[in-house]
Parts: structure tokens; sequence; C-alpha cells
């Protein structure tokens, strides 16, 4: 992990991400003032599950892999890209993360505080609001996702009428 210092090498890149999209370039540069700027290398941890770190972070640049501990075993979830978040759950409530988020090349991300963030939507509410309907939004897009795997997950499962009929057919009814 390396801080990076020079924001303004950035700023076109933060202009064209989503989040950004409807901010104006003084609301871009307040919140990349409260903000920090890191690279990761290839493979290096980035948010580890378990541990409860009020950050919340938007890929800039590079790739990052979501995986989470299953019976000893790392199974992968997801890969983000540039402009999608993660850890937005941490801007609301103090929970442990629930995966493990590695930097998949090399990859650079902005890295906002809880407390920075609120003192953010203080000093600009309707920036604020812009960004937390798109955290809002980008939740929501997770939550369709998980719910269209869990739905194909439960088409997949042998349904209880199967079950009670092969147990009857045993029975010899």
């Amino acid at each position: 992990m390396q801080r990076l210092s020079d924001k303004q090498k950035y700023s076109g890149e933060l202009r064209s991400l989503l989040l950004f999209r409807p901010l104006n370039n003084d609301e871009i540069a307040k919140f990349a003032e409260r903000s920090e700027i890191i690279s990761y290398t290839e493979n290096e941890k980035i948010v580890l599950e378990g541990d409860v770190d009020p950050s919340f972070f938007i890929v800039i640049r590079g790739t990052v892999n979501v995986t989470v501990q299953q019976k000893g075993s790392d199974v992968f979830i997801s890969a983000i890209g540039p402009g999608d978040v993660f850890g937005e759950a941490a801007m609301f409530m103090k929970l442990k993360r629930t995966a493990d988020v590695i930097a998949a090349e090399d990859t650079v991300l902005l890295r906002i505080q809880r407390p920075e963030m609120m003192e953010f939507i203080r000093d600009y509410p309707r920036a604020g609001n812009k960004i937390l309907m798109l955290i809002i939004y980008s939740l929501l897009r997770k939550l369709r996702a998980a719910n269209q795997e869990l739905a194909f997950e439960r088409r997949a499962d042998i349904h209880q009428d199967d079950v009670d009929a092969l147990v009857a057919q045993l029975a010899g009814n």
C-alpha cells in the first residue's frame, strides 16, 4: 500500500467515475481533499474479512477481487473495476467486513473514512445527497445480483414435493 500525494494527477479520472459525474469540479476537489488516494500492488490485501474499518473505497484504476473464507479456502465472489465502489456499508454501520478484498492487479483506489464523509455531507449537502444516492444505487445493484443468484440456486435445489414423492415411493405408497 502506498499513499499517493498528487491528487491533481487523478482529477480527470475522478471526474469520469459514476460517483462523481453529478458533482461539479469544486465538489470533487473538496471530496478528494477529505480522501486518500492509495495504490496497491497485485495480490495485496486491501480489506480483511472480520475487520471493523470505517473506510469506503472507489476504484480509480485496476481491479480488485472480493473473496470469502469458506471451509478454509477462498471463495471468489466478484471482481470490482474502475468506477465501482466497495465498503459502502461502512458509511452507515460499524460492522465487521464480510469479505476480503484483494488487488487483482496494480490498483489505485480513493478511500474516505466515515467521519470525513459525514463532514463532506454536512458541508456540501447537495453533493453529499448525490453521492449517497449513488451509494444506495450500488448497494441495491449488489442486493439484486445476490437475490438473482439465490433464486437460481433455489431453482436448482430439490423441491420438497420431489423429496416427499421419493420417500413415498421408497415406502411403497
